[in-house]
């Protein structure tokens, strides 16, 4: 079975800094996208950023320029460095990935983690 623990949330000021990880356990053979969600309240989730194993990214409109995803492989951990954050980046950020164990495919979330930006 596949988790997926996201860790690095908290509060910051508007124009400020944060960063994200995403760590995946269990026998995995490989994973092919690692994402980055967030669902503000009343809002619907919505993709972040993604980034494949080749390193190939997509960013949201909205962050592009200020977000960067990244990932290790050997560590099967996804990153997202949240740089000049704006009130209306405030959010639950949850992370996903898919990918294959010997059982399989998989695509899981993790619980999430929550960012609040203060302004």
């Amino acid at each position: 079975q596949v988790q997926l623990v996201e860790s690095g949330g908290g509060l910051v000021q508007a124009g400020g800094s944060l960063g994200l990880s995403c760590a995946a356990s269990g026998v995995i053979i490989n994973i092919n996208t690692m994402g980055w969600y967030r669902q503000a309240p009343g809002k619907q989730r919505e993709l972040v950023a993604s980034i494949t194993h080749q390193s190939n990214t997509n960013y949201a409109d909205s962050v592009k320029g200020r977000f960067t995803i990244s990932r290790d492989n050997d560590k099967n951990t996804a990153y997202l460095q949240m740089g000049s954050l704006k009130p209306e980046d405030a959010a639950f950020y949850y992370c996903n990935a898919d990918g294959h164990t010997f059982r399989g495919g998989f695509n899981v979330w993790g619980r999430g983690t929550q960012v609040t930006v203060s302004s």
